[in-house]
């Protein structure tokens, strides 16, 4: 029997949707199972491009669903829908992060248009979506990066309303293809913020010019050059502050896609692994039989769990987020910095159990120790969403507010907020509802309860012993805290979940025991940084607790786990 809490394509059937997107995501493993694991194979390490793949997907109309608000829709079908979206991504990366990366990168590619009052450009993405397209996002250069404030991608006014562009682009995915490329740049004749301008670019005209691509993978991600090319009212998406907060406004919408693909990377993987390491006979027992190898398995597991039920939640405060809820702001760094570096913690668990296994050109595993690397260090890195959910910690901690309960969402209805997020500042003003009674509710769950004592204790140390002001300047010190409250806030949202799909306790509470050691492992990190004050230090080896140990419920998990051996195998 399948694992319910597992993608399994042989089992598959995503009935909480709407007809219509449940034939879509049913259609799309369908293609990818009927291709078989040599050819997905064969291209990966082939580089190939994925032409046959997005010649899938424009039969099927796929992304024009998936990617066309209600607003710019022209069939019944076609809005914006994260929950979807999330449920997409999860098969992308299950197959590979290259099919992924065409869709992300169209995803980023289509935030400035959504959110721009352009009707003439709105329309025309719609119509290139409908044709089969894919868009890319011109945000970052070789010499900034995605430090916007620097950009050197020059428009100058041509004295008859439009502009003339010239300047570079770098990292820049889908940039060899995209119908519409998204392009940020400013104007040589305004200074400041004022002179920002979001344009739209073909790829296709001749003044675009593609210089080559600069990873070596299927994913093309160009470095291209604009020389004199021309802008017109009618390409023009953003300007001034809005352009800037249209820049923000999309990776906010972009970045939360990052952790669904890597749970699909990991599911697959972890077919792989456990029916290797269980049908791997070493010194006359399965490998599986070492306690260490059904440790790690476990923890794996347990992790990949956790990591699928904290996401599944935060669709729910993204779908029903507004200008007086932006919970979400939160959430969605959590999604990228933490579902992400999870995943990587869960490829290398599965990688010490299987070994050189691992390396095997015929295997997914060996793709998927690659790909699972690139996840935490796109959209942002680790620790610059680590600084950014700082911000939100006082108030997440000590000072929630009350909210309506939010909801499973499931329906298929329009998600137009994101798209009209408005000015990207203000964080330390967002609120939250307490996050106590999520622990409250699991508080006979042995390590769920040891974990509770370690956030209370958090809050202690926000409360009399956080960084002064000299140590707010030290952000190797700050990102050891972060790591501490990014877990409470882990926690919580997977407790939530939990209650929601009524998850065995014998993997929630094993899955806290893991928890309960990281959360040991963090302080004891905080217990060793240069300016950690005594107070800190003291503070932190207080912190520290061992997990609440029951070898009958290991066990009992690990039945699950073991379960797993041979229960998905892709068609050759």
């Amino acid at each position: 029997m399948a694992d319910a809490l597992l993608f399994n394509p042989h089992t598959y059937d995503p009935a909480h949707f709407d007809p219509e997107t449940r034939r879509l995501l049913r259609a799309t493993v369908d293609w990818f199972e009927t291709r078989g694991k040599r050819r997905l194979i064969e291209d990966y390490r082939n580089r190939a491009w994925l032409g046959d793949f997005l010649a899938f997907a424009a039969k099927e109309n796929l992304f024009a669903t998936f990617l066309t608000p209600a607003s710019a829709a022209g069939q019944e079908d076609q809005r914006w829908d994260t929950a979807r979206i999330a449920a997409l991504n999860e098969i992308f990366g299950f197959y590979g992060l290259d099919y992924w990366y065409a869709w992300q990168v169209t995803i980023l590619g289509l935030g400035p248009v959504w959110q721009s009052d352009n009707a003439a450009a709105r329309a025309r993405a719609a119509e290139l979506l409908a044709q089969g397209e894919v868009f890319a996002f011109g945000l970052s250069e070789k010499t900034h990066g995605a430090d916007i404030y620097s950009t050197d991608m020059l428009l100058e006014p041509d004295g008859d309303g439009g502009f003339r562009a010239t300047g570079s682009k770098y990292y820049i995915g889908n940039g060899n293809a995209a119908g519409l490329v998204s392009v940020f740049g400013r104007r040589t004749d305004v200074e400041g913020p004022d002179g920002y301008v979001f344009f739209a670019a073909d790829s296709r005209h001749p003044a675009y010019h593609l210089v080559k691509n600069v990873v070596d993978s299927s994913k093309y991600v160009s470095e291209f050059r604009l020389e004199d090319y021309p802008v017109g009212a009618e390409d023009v998406l953003h300007t001034g502050r809005a352009a800037f907060d249209a820049a923000l406004n999309t990776v906010n919408v972009g970045k939360f896609n990052l952790c669904t693909a890597s749970i699909g990377i990991c599911e697959h993987a972890m077919y792989e692994a456990v029916t290797h390491a269980h049908n791997r006979v070493l010194y006359g027992r399965p490998v599986t039989a070492f306690p260490h190898v059904r440790r790690e398995l476990a923890d794996a597991y347990v992790r990949l769990v956790g990591m699928k039920l904290f996401s599944d939640r935060a669709v729910d405060y993204f779908r029903s987020a507004g200008p007086e809820d932006r919970r979400y702001l939160l959430f969605n760094p959590m999604t990228k910095m933490k579902v992400t570096t999870e995943g990587e913690k869960v490829i290398d668990l599965m990688w010490d159990v299987i070994a050189a296994k691992g390396f095997e050109k015929d295997t997914y595993f060996a793709n998927a120790a690659v790909e699972i690397r690139g996840l935490p260090k796109l959209e942002g890195t680790v620790h610059v969403n680590l600084a950014l959910i700082l911000k939100f910690m006082r108030n997440h901690l000590l000072e929630p507010v009350e909210y309506a309960p939010v909801p499973t969402r499931h329906d298929a209805a329009d998600d137009a907020f994101l798209f009209r997020q408005g000015p990207a500042r203000g964080l330390g003003s967002v609120r939250f509802h307490d996050w106590r009674p999520a622990y409250d509710a699991y508080a006979a769950v042995p390590n769920v309860a040891r974990f509770r004592e370690q956030a209370d204790a958090l809050c202690e140390f926000v409360a009399t012993a956080a960084p002064d002001e000299e140590q707010s300047r030290d952000l190797d010190l700050l990102l050891a805290v972060g790591q501490l409250f990014a877990l409470v806030v882990h926690g919580q949202l997977i407790l939530e979940q939990a209650r929601l799909t009524g998850l065995d306790e014998d993997v929630l509470d094993e899955l806290f025991a893991v928890l309960v050691r990281d959360f040991s492992a963090h302080a004891v990190e905080l217990h060793g940084k240069d300016s950690a004050t005594g107070q800190q230090q003291a503070w932190a080896l207080g912190a520290v607790r061992r997990p609440v140990v029951d070898a009958a419920r290991s066990a009992r998990v690990w039945e699950r786990v073991e379960a797993l051996s041979g229960s998905y195998e892709m068609a050759p």
